[in-house]
């Protein structure tokens, strides 16, 4: 369907055939879970989980502006991001499957899951070039829209963890950043 047209997130969304935002979250997800960043492409996607996230925690439906629905995507990005996504999503189907629904039931869970999106939608659109940056937050967003998508709260529960990890890798990463910052200081100015 998107190989002789230019792709658009609308499109997307009426492609995913009712399963909407988190169908689209995971897709979003998926092409970032490799260890290289994908520089460029980060920042806007991280800038439309972001978005979903934030209307998500303050319960809310998911919406995008109309601007960033038919913003017209790279072309051929769609058709290998589907091909890909067609293994993934096949083995997502035969993992996922109501379970603790209560997680879901409960609007503290859903927006502790909308909370965790956005945040890793901030963490994705931030620029940096180190690997594993992109993979850490990816991975939580996929978790947890897999998991709503379900009702899966065994997901749910993975993607808080993949979020704790995101968490603990980028405060290391700071923290190492500061230490170096601190290092370089002392060494070109011996103060």
């Amino acid at each position: 369907e998107f190989v002789d047209r230019p792709a658009t997130l609308a499109g997307i969304l009426t492609a995913t055939q009712g399963r909407g935002f988190d169908l689209l979250l995971v897709l979003i997800g998926l092409p970032f879970l490799t260890p290289i960043p994908l520089m460029g492409l980060s920042t806007p996607f991280g800038f439309v989980v972001f978005l979903i996230g934030t209307r998500l925690a303050l319960g809310h439906r998911p919406w995008l502006p109309r601007r960033l629905l038919e913003h017209e995507l790279p072309s051929g990005f769609i058709t290998k991001l589907l091909s890909a996504a067609t293994r993934v999503v096949r083995w997502l189907e035969v993992l996922l499957r109501p379970r603790l629904d209560f997680l879901h039931e409960q609007w503290l869970y859903r927006r502790v899951a909308g909370t965790l999106i956005m945040l890793s939608g901030l963490l994705l659109l931030l620029p940096v070039p180190i690997p594993l940056t992109n993979s850490f937050p990816a991975l939580t967003i996929v978790l947890l829209a897999a998991g709503a998508m379900e009702r899966d709260g065994l997901f749910f529960l993975a993607g808080c963890a993949a979020f704790a990890v995101t968490l603990a890798y980028f405060s290391l990463l700071a923290f190492g950043g500061v230490h170096l910052v601190d290092n370089l200081r002392h060494t070109v100015f011996g103060a």
